[in-house]
């Protein structure tokens, strides 16, 4: 792997961890809230770790892939002068 792949590589990890700190801080915030009865819900079925790993994955997945478009879309562009 090149240099520059490695830095890129660096650069979607980072913006990735950064979504899906994100996810995590929304899902405590519902849960903390018992925003629409979720917790309680939750917590009265008969595997509450299975239905808040499902919570969380599903939050990493969007927030950490909104992380990775936010930083594409923020790289400078650098238009080609050189016709």
């Amino acid at each position: 792997m090149h240099a520059h792949e490695k830095r890129f590589l660096g650069f979607l990890l980072r913006h990735m961890a950064y979504g899906a700190t994100g996810g995590f801080v929304f899902g405590a915030f519902l849960l903390a809230q018992d925003f629409a009865n979720i917790r309680s819900m939750a917590m009265g079925t008969d595997t509450p770790f299975l239905w808040f790993f499902m919570l969380f994955f599903g939050l990493f997945i969007t927030f950490g892939s909104l992380g990775i478009g936010v930083g594409v879309m923020l790289i400078p562009y650098r238009r080609d002068l050189r016709r």
